[in-house]
């Protein structure tokens, strides 16, 4: 089977899961109720309130009509595609697939007929696996696990075919993906903004025209490497290609979808994407903005809003909410507008929008924000704190991916695990185009969080150096040390240990004994060498000294 019709299945697939989602979306209920406050309408102000709630209604539901029409006509568009091209390709049906005959049950032999084949998720991939390239790809990482060797080469650059399976699996993984916008670029790329569109100038109907100037701006990108390493359980080898490929696109797709979820809410710009929340902290013009980006402007006062509204419930509550989300502006593009939040944050939301007014105006929905609209992103705790929501219109961050993704080099096998390591890298970067698009609120009286920790990267980080000095200490046979240029200002966490063992950073101190600068009293011969290291929060070596032991005679 064409790769190009792998590739339109799957597509296809997407698409129809896409579908089937908006048209999950039940508007019935909420039509019902606002039919029904119609009825009820008793004062102009009442009337006034409904109108601007129906008319809001009207849009929501003619927006997402729209949405499911023009995914309806995408997906018949792939269809023919792919019916064009099976029809293109040769038709002889695998063995698997060849005419059968079959029997009647009054034994008599019924005219043969073809088993039409079903591609399902796991056919595709065993139609890909049995390609060569792939099959030799698979075989060569096999062969090098069963040696117990390493991995390594430009052979094991995985085969395209594979990369866009990797690339669909963190399109799928990934619940920011879909809402921002992704180019694929290759070097340092450029996008170019409009500024305001000037407005036209009336005149008499034979008379000169006026001109008018087009302001245009640049967003520029870099590329950042993103990295996971993936755990293969070696019982995958003995299985099948189809097992290990499987193992291989999962696991590789969902870390890098899962970092760049992250980046694009809270990455700090270096060496990573620039987050929404980032943007919208800033409170003076960075370094790194382009001389012909838009002008910056301060948001972290307009679009960074703490509410004090946990105590309130339905039209209260959503009032001052919908105020404060409104700051988000389709400064570029009003597409793809997401609210992102934790669970219970969701769960909050819908619970409060079940408390109905006179006029049952708030109605819960499901994947949906109630009243404002907008899909509705549920992340987990540790991605964003409580009664937080961050959002605004998607197609206002560009996110650049760069081309490839490629294999590095396996670690040697675990044995104790029974698992053999992978790691994989791939390139992007990001910004908000507009950080006028975008809000971050707090509904529950509390500062919004605006940075989070991403792993330290330890491989590449240079040791800092401890100055230690040695002095006689109390005791005969004592050494007393005196540690210097920690990077923490405070309590560093100091450790030592006899000899000069191999220590690196982002190591493990194992075998090291806590020392308090300038108290501790350390036992040692005359002229021993002493190692002192500083751990940082996460118990990693981040600094080192060797010092000489001077004991008290």
């Amino acid at each position: 089977m064409a790769l190009i019709t792998l590739l339109l299945r799957k597509r296809i697939d997407n698409k129809k899961k896409e579908l089937e989602a908006l048209r999950a979306t039940d508007f019935s209920e909420r039509e019902a109720q606002l039919t029904k406050a119609i009825d009820e309408v008793e004062t102009e102000e009442q009337r006034s309130e409904i109108e601007a709630m129906v008319t809001d209604f009207d849009k929501e539901k003619a927006e997402h009509d729209k949405a499911v029409s023009d995914l309806e006509r995408e997906i018949e568009d792939l269809e023919k595609d792919l019916a064009a091209e099976e029809e293109a390709q040769d038709t002889d049906p695998p063995a698997e697939q060849k005419p059968v005959e079959e029997e009647r049950k009054d034994e008599k032999p019924m005219k043969t007929r073809e088993a039409i084949p079903v591609m399902t998720t796991r056919d595709r991939l065993v139609n890909i696996v049995t390609r060569d390239e792939v099959k030799d790809y698979l075989a060569e990482i096999r062969t090098a696990i069963q040696q117990k060797r390493a991995v390594t080469g430009v052979g094991l650059t995985i085969p395209e075919i594979m990369l866009e399976l990797i690339r669909d699996e963190v399109a799928r993984t990934s619940r920011l993906l879909p809402f921002v916008n992704v180019r694929s670029v290759s070097g340092t790329a450029r996008q170019n903004i409009m500024g305001a569109i000037p407005e036209a100038i009336w005149t008499e109907m034979c008379a000169n025209l006026n001109e008018v100037e087009l302001q245009f701006n640049q967003i520029e990108v870099d590329g950042y490497k993103v990295g996971s390493y993936v755990a293969i359980c070696n019982a995958a080898l003995q299985d099948s290609d189809v097992a290990l490929a499987s193992e291989i696109v999962t696991a590789i797709g969902g870390g890098i979808a899962k970092a760049l979820d992250k980046a694009i809410i809270f990455g700090s710009g270096t060496k990573m994407p620039t987050g929404i929340v980032t943007r919208l902290a800033q409170t003076s013009q960075p370094a790194d903005w382009g001389v012909n980006a838009p002008a910056w402007t301060d948001l972290h006062t307009s679009n960074i809003v703490k509410l004090n509204i946990d105590g309130t419930r339905g039209a209260e509550f959503f009032e001052a909410l919908i105020v404060a989300l409104g700051v988000a502006k389709p400064k570029y593009s009003s597409d793809k507008l997401f609210w992102v939040m934790n669970r219970k944050t969701h769960m909050r939301i819908r619970a409060k929008a079940l408390a109905f007014d006179s006029t049952a105006a708030l109605v819960s929905n499901t994947n949906m924000m109630p009243v404002i609209g907008g899909t509705v992103i549920e992340v987990e705790d540790d991605r964003l704190a409580d009664n937080e929501i961050v959002g605004g219109f998607g197609a206002n961050y560009l996110l650049a991916e760069r081309q490839g993704i490629e294999y590095g080099n396996s670690d040697i096998p675990r044995f104790i695990q029974d698992q053999t390591l992978f790691k994989a890298t791939a390139r992007y970067d990001g910004k908000p185009v507009a950080g006028e698009a975008f809000v971050l609120v707090n509904f529950a009286n509390t500062d919004p969080t605006t940075t989070k920790t991403f792993p330290i990267d330890y491989a590449n980080a240079d040791m800092n150096d401890l100055i230690v000095t040695a002095a006689v200490g109390s005791a005969a046979g004592d050494t007393v040390l005196t540690v210097s240029g920690t990077i923490a200002q405070s309590d560093p966490v100091l450790k030592y240990k006899l000899g000069t063992p191999a220590v690196e950073v982002g190591g493990t101190a194992t075998g090291f004994t806590a020392l308090t600068s300038g108290t501790t009293q350390i036992t040692a011969a005359a002229g021993k060498k002493i190692t002192v290291v500083e751990l940082d929060a996460n118990n990693r070596i981040v600094s080192a000294g060797v010092v000489v032991s001077v004991p008290k005679t």
